[in-house]
């Protein structure tokens, strides 16, 4: 595919993945794209456009698609959902790792750690985080859930009945994440997902 054109220096290009044999051939509808969609039109007060797959569990494609999305396309930030527990078929954790340059395992701690405040079963769940770097371009990928309400308990963390913070959601960590790899500078809606930077990494208002 052709690179994604950037309309603003600091736009973000988002790659999502929904990972599901069933989704992918028509079985039922897929769900993790729009919530995804949804998440992303609260959280973030600086541009984005993104670019959609829905592909089935299969681990040649998944690295294909993850590696075109990222290398082709220019993606800064890609998130898959689906296909992370330990079903055979469940291979996305596999591919993420073989086509990634670091891993960055913290990602997948707290999403666990997050998860485990709702069900025991969370510690079946796999996901990683990598980032994948190419000549002159490099992309945070990670692995997501597959249900909505898990999709948005991850990103945003758990809040009390008065709107405060009790265990922060990863994607407090991905601006600054994507900062430190020469990507955009990119700003949250602070009621949905409050971004942290040290105060050495924030642009003046």
């Amino acid at each position: 595919m052709t690179k994604l054109k950037r309309n603003n220096p600091d736009e973000l290009l988002i790659g999502l993945v929904s990972i599901s044999d069933r989704a992918s051939s028509g079985v039922y509808e897929d769900q993790g794209i729009p919530a995804l969609r949804d998440w992303f039109g609260a959280a973030l007060a600086s541009p984005w456009q993104m670019e959609t797959r829905l592909i089935p569990d299969e681990r040649a494609q998944i690295e294909r698609t993850l590696i075109e999305l990222v290398d082709d396309a220019g993606c800064d930030l890609v998130l898959t959902t689906g296909g992370t527990g330990p079903a055979r078929r469940d291979v996305t954790p596999e591919a993420t790792l073989a086509i990634a340059t670091k891993e960055m395992p913290g990602f997948g701690e707290q999403m666990r750690q997050i998860s485990l405040k709702f069900v025991p079963t969370a510690i079946l769940s796999r996901q990683v985080a990598v980032i994948r770097e190419t000549a002159g371009h490099a992309a945070l990928i990670m692995n997501l859930p597959g249900q909505p309400k898990s999709i948005r308990e991850t990103l945003e963390g758990l809040k009390d009945a008065d709107g405060k913070q009790v265990v922060p959601g990863i994607f407090a960590a991905v601006p600054y994440c994507i900062d430190l790899i020469g990507g955009p500078y990119v700003e949250t809606n602070d009621a949905v997902c409050k971004a942290f930077r040290p105060k050495s990494a924030m642009r003046p208002k």
